[in-house]
């Protein structure tokens, strides 16, 4: 049997047993994912429904692709950049096609994974709310400060430079 499922905005035929690397997904290696969206399925020359129709994988591996170097350069400008980049990929290995039975069967798992990571959750809500508010407490009083200070500078600029010259000068003379 095989199917055609579309993820990541790309469309893939898959068996049981085949190993594709797809856009990435969220999950770690060993959990299993359904892939919902499946656009046909078959069987030889056989097509069939493919309302209810689910592709269960187990994610293998997540992954890096190769690194696509991108380099802009303006001759005579002396305007060079270069970057790298490499994509997040999943690799999956199909487990099976399937009505809505494949679907419950790799939800347990999933459920298992969801548990751990909840309560750190918890944990770092209240550690957040702490940093958002304490800077907020030190900038209000320096920004209302910092605005006279910038009035008083400018308006007694001249005559302050003035007395500063004299000073020195009067004490060279004697």
């Amino acid at each position: 049997m095989f199917a055609i499922v579309r993820t990541g905005g790309k469309q893939y035929r898959v068996a049981p047993g085949d190993k594709i690397v797809v856009e990435k997904l969220d999950g770690n290696a060993g959990d299993s994912i359904d892939l919902t969206d499946v656009l046909l399925a078959g069987e030889g020359s056989d097509l069939k429904s493919t309302s209810g129709l689910v592709v269960a994988a187990e994610i293998i591996a997540q992954a890096k692709g190769e690194k696509v170097t991108v380099f802009k350069k303006r001759r005579r400008h002396n305007y060079r950049r270069k970057a790298g980049h490499r994509q997040q990929h999943t690799i999956l290995k199909i487990v099976s096609i399937g009505g809505k039975g494949a679907a419950k069967k790799a939800a347990p798992k999933a459920e298992e994974a969801e548990k751990p990571a909840a309560a750190p959750a918890k944990a770092e809500k209240p550690a957040a709310e702490k940093k958002a508010a304490a800077p907020k407490a030190e900038k209000a009083p320096a920004k209302k400060e910092a605005a006279p200070k910038a009035e008083k500078s400018t308006k007694d600029a001249a005559p302050a430079k003035a007395a500063a010259k004299k000073a020195p000068a009067a004490k060279a003379k004697k």
